[in-house]
């Protein structure tokens, strides 16, 4: 699967860890949800060190299409709310 982490570029990282993400975007989720700045920073860091330390990046001049799409290290709690309106970062 190809996972963007805004701001960085794309990754490409094995489908067996799908469930893993899913799981610490669920975390991300929760924080959100109750406006937790300390676990939102805490879950987002866990995410994108996650998917950093997984994945290969993709070539920059290859056009993919995103699976996932992570939001920026620098991220507000605002803007990832935004993110997670529909189906979370990480779509079930």
């Amino acid at each position: 699967m190809i996972v963007r982490i805004l701001g960085e570029g794309q990754l490409l990282v094995e489908d067996s860890a799908a469930d893993e993400l899913a799981s610490l975007d669920a975390k991300l989720e929760a924080a959100v949800e109750v406006s937790d700045e300390r676990e939102f920073k805490t879950a987002l860091e866990e995410l994108l060190t996650r998917v950093r330390s997984i994945g290969t990046p993709v070539d920059p001049g290859t056009l993919e299409a995103s699976d996932l799409i992570i939001p920026a290290e620098d991220a507000t709690m605002a803007e990832v709310h935004k993110l997670l309106a529909d189906e979370g970062v990480i779509p079930s």
